[in-house]
C-alpha cells in the first residue's frame, strides 16, 4: 500500500527516510556523501514521485521503493 507523503508529519517522515537511509547503505561513488544530503535526496525522490513510501501489510513494515520497481506483487516483499 502506497503511503500519501501529506499523511505523515514531517517528523515521521524524516525518520522514515533516515532509518531508510541508515539502513540501506546506498552506493554514492567514489565521492563522500554526508547523511544529511542522503536524506535530502530521498525527500527530493519521494516529492518528485520517483520514490514512494510503501507499507507492507505482510511484513508490517515501511520502506521507499523506486517507481518503477513498485507494482502490487513487489507489496509483499516490501
Amino acid at each position: 500500500m502506497i503511503i500519501p507523503l501529506e499523511q505523515l508529519s514531517s517528523e515521521t517522515l524524516s525518520a522514515i527516510i533516515e532509518n531508510f537511509v541508515l539502513r540501506e547503505g546506498t552506493e554514492y561513488g567514489s565521492e563522500d556523501v554526508s547523511l544529511s544530503d542522503k536524506i535530502t535526496q530521498v525527500q527530493q525522490q519521494l516529492k518528485q514521485g520517483s520514490a514512494l513510501l510503501v507499507y507492507s501489510e505482510l511484513h508490517e513494515t515501511v520502506n521507499i521503493l523506486p517507481t518503477d520497481q513498485f507494482s502490487e506483487d513487489s507489496e509483499e516483499s516490501a
